[in-house]
């Protein structure tokens, strides 16, 4: 934010230098950047009157020249210019003086013939860029002779550079600065003139009629001016918009960015002539609409793109840039005025998506205060009175369906001091707060701070604290030992939780990788990802490291299968790694942040099969004591291989998949080996975590164990049976473990056979033969039932 010291001299009265009012307000919290003095290099430049040139009498292209520098007697310059005459005043560098640039000038001889100096182009006083000026400035008749250059040209004019935090869009404005110049040096500021008069019997409400369609508008003022004349502004205006790095057009859209740089308050100004069907409508864009800016360029819009249209189509980008089909031209004599507020989140997404940012969507993509419209609408109407630019029309266009109120903020004096370790009084406090137009008043120790919507940053209590410290000064505050009491301290749950999944997952003999969280488009391609899957809406990369890594990963399969395809090609003959990291789902709303979903990725490959990956998931199940556990086939999912692969339940909660990779992928990632991949779900495994550990002592009485071997269907999953044994088995049943899975010769086609040893056993006596044989003719006769098993 540039702020001239001149234009911020109109607020508030100071003496102290440029750089001393910068180093103070970055003590009270604006932070100053650069402090910029226009000429300040310029040293031993005046003015002088040409009283006579003759030619060099050995040089066609030098000049010798007598100059009147209001001294003893003229001095001789010699020069190469041809642009000056006779009595025309120019800037003279004298002997031992310095130009822009750190150029030094010494007196010297030019082809034999003495030269006290050198005369001076805008260029070289740092008036204008290099090349572009031809010859010497020529000043007007009227200058005073022998005068420094720098009081003739109003040059050393400061302006402070400020960098000014998101939070604090009402700083991005001169006003604003004013109000923390006030602040921070203790004074008055006072606000600009916001009366005008009507001076045209013609109402706007009957030329205009305005719509708010999209509530991304919260606020739309609409004025209009009649018998407009457009011309330059005045010298003055011009002078502060160049100093603020605004270039002057006309004196109408100079208003808008003059109010716009005093207020922080973008305006737009219409043609009246070019609102076609006398109507304003405030609504998205359609997709594909083509709209020329005031740049002059066409640009595509989207649905997202609020505009500001009329009867047929888009006459503004609203908060962004105006139309080159309503702009204001050299013959415009009627004009509307909009003054509006919209969502900042909005302005943001559109500028960046378009390429476009301005000192308009700057500001708006900041969330503005609504109400500061009309203050910038009555400062627009009154500069127009006081240029005599035009007649002010009656009536008012306002919009404004929800109005923000300022807030109330009640905090203890005595907190205040507890917080931020001071000693000061309330009553300190409250000069503190009014010097920043925080109206307060003093309850008992208890000070109710009104907060005026313009400070859209302060909230909650500590807010305010921090205003008292910082315009008490941070330099008065004595330094203390910090006396902090936490309640908990250490690692977070999930973080002990990563800890102890690390640890089993080690103990397991697998080592931790660590990959990027984005890859690129042909990454789904290799791990077999539908074209029309959801995994493919990913979020894109603006400035991507290159194009396989222009994509925020939404699965971390491809990942994974990248790093074991790296060791394979290095030659590794297994790979056991593991990675605990992120993946991002795009939200459907475009303003919203991607959700991002914790993943644990195992990656096997080299002397291992399916039941190895399922060992090492078990493992870490287990270390989170985990219930309600089941697995359940998967033959969909395009990145394995259809009859090796499961899905991971939790309950009736999706947590995974795992299982052998597709040999279709091995061949995309060039592994000539088996590779087996698990990705699983941690914040499902975190919900179910337990570290709940029951004491379970050692039997008394003894086990008896029987041994069951079955014919079922080849397609009958273990698990199935699993399941039937232990809820029949009830409170009987100890241990059930499969020792054995045949298809061979001796087994029917479509049949297979497996074996189970069951443990019986009860903790309160001895069973008997016939209660274990009663249980175990249970279960048969269920497996019978249910599955068609037969018993061997």
């Amino acid at each position: 934010m540039l702020v001239p010291v001149k234009w911020l001299k109109d607020y508030v009265d100071f003496d102290i230098s440029p750089k001393e009012l910068g180093d103070r307000l970055t003590l009270s919290g604006s932070k100053l950047e650069t402090v910029e003095v226009s000429g300040d290099e310029i040293k031993n430049v005046v003015t002088g009157k040409l009283i006579k040139i003759e030619a060099h009498p050995d040089a066609e292209k030098l000049s010798v020249c007598q100059v009147d520098i209001n001294a003893e007697e003229p001095i001789q310059i010699v020069t190469a210019a041809t642009n000056m005459k006779e009595q025309d005043i120019v800037p003279v560098a004298l002997h031992g003086s310095v130009l822009a640039g750190g150029h030094k000038i010494k007196k010297g001889k030019l082809r034999g013939i003495l030269s006290n100096g050198m005369f001076c182009s805008e260029e070289e006083l740092g008036l204008a860029e290099e090349g572009t000026c031809h010859g010497l400035m020529i000043l007007p008749e009227s200058t005073p002779i022998g005068e420094d250059i720098k009081t003739v040209l109003s040059m050393g004019k400061a302006v402070l550079d400020f960098e000014i935090t998101s939070n604090r869009p009402d700083c991005l404005s001169i006003l604003g600065m004013a109000r923390e110049t006030a602040a921070t040096i203790n004074t008055k500021y006072k606000m600009p003139n916001f009366t005008y008069k009507t001076t045209s019997a013609e109402n706007i409400t009957d030329l205009l009629k305005v719509t708010i369609q999209d509530p991304l508008c919260r606020r739309y003022i609409s004025k209009g001016v009649k018998n407009v004349k457009i011309q330059p502004s005045p010298a003055w205006m011009q002078e502060r918009l160049e100093e603020a790095g605004v270039r002057p057009i006309n004196n109408i859209v100079d208003i808008t960015n003059f109010v716009m740089l005093e207020l922080g308050q973008p305006m737009h100004a219409f043609d009246a002539r070019d609102i076609r069907g006398n109507s304003i409508i405030v609504d998205r864009a359609s997709n594909d609409e083509k709209f020329s800016t005031l740049d002059e360029i066409e640009r595509t819009l989207t649905s997202d793109i609020l505009t500001i249209r009329d009867g047929e189509g888009a006459i503004a980008l609203a908060g962004i840039m105006g139309g080159l089909n309503s702009e204001i031209k050299d013959d415009t004599t009627t004009v509307f005025f909009e003054s509006a507020n919209f969502d900042g989140k909005n302005i943001r997404v559109s500028s960046k998506n378009l390429g476009l940012r301005t000192e308009s969507s700057s500001r708006f993509e900041k969330d503005l205060d609504p109400n500061l419209p009309e203050l910038a609408m009555n400062r627009a109407l009154n500069l127009i009175e006081e240029l005599g630019a035009g007649e002010i029309m009656e009536g008012i266009i306002d919009l404004y369906e929800n109005p923000v109120k300022p807030h109330i903020i009640e905090i203890d004096s005595q907190w205040v001091n507890k917080f931020l370790g001071l000693n000061i009084t309330k009553e300190e406090m409250k000069s503190c707060l009014d010097r920043l137009d925080l109206s307060t008043e003093i309850v008992d120790n208890t000070l109710k701070v009104t907060v005026p919507t313009f400070r859209i940053d302060l909230n909650i209590k500590e807010d305010i604290a921090e205003e008292i410290v910082r315009i008490y000064g941070y330099n008065n505050v004595v330094s203390t030992v910090p006396k902090v009491v936490s309640e908990r301290s250490g690692k977070t749950v999930k973080q002990i939780t990563d800890d102890l999944i690390t640890d089993t997952l080690l103990g397991s003999g697998l080592y931790e990788s660590i990959s990027y969280s984005f890859f690129g488009e042909k990454d789904f391609d290799k791990v077999n990802i539908a074209k029309d899957s959801s995994l493919r809406n990913a979020v894109t990369i603006k400035n991507p490291l290159g194009e396989d890594y222009k994509l925020m990963r939404t699965t971390s399969l491809p990942s994974m299968m990248g790093n074991l395809a790296r060791n394979y090609s290095r030659n590794n003959e297994e790979a056991r790694l593991f990675e605990i990291g992120k993946v991002y789902i795009k939200s459907e709303d475009p303003y919203e942040l991607p959700t991002e979903v914790r993943t644990l990725t195992i990656g096997l490959y080299g002397n291992v099969d399916y039941l190895d990956l399922k060992g090492v998931v078990e493992n870490v199940l287990e270390t989170l004591g985990i219930k309600k556990v089941s697995y359940e086939r998967e033959t969909e999912n395009p990145t394995f291989h259809p009859g090796k692969t499961a899905k991971l339940m939790v309950g009736r909660e999706f947590a995974g998949v795992f299982g052998e990779v597709h040999p279709m992928v091995n061949e995309n990632w060039k592994v000539d080996e088996r590779c087996y991949i698990a990705e699983l779900y941690l914040d499902v495994l975190y919900k179910n975590a337990s570290d709940e550990k029951k004491y379970k002592p050692l039997p008394k009485y003894p086990a008896v164990t029987r041994d069951l071997a079955i014919l079922v269907d080849e397609n009958i999953l273990v698990q199935e049976i699993d399941e039937i044994i232990k809820k029949q088995g009830a409170n009987m049943i100890e241990e059930v473990k499969l020792f054995d899975v045949y298809k061979g010769k001796q087994i029917p086609e479509g049949k297979k056979s497996v074996a189970y040893s069951l443990v019986y056993r009860l903790a309160n006596k001895t069973l008997t033969d016939e209660e274990v044989n009663k249980t175990h003719q249970k279960i048969l006769k269920t497996l019978e039932h249910k599955l068609g098993a037969e018993l061997r």
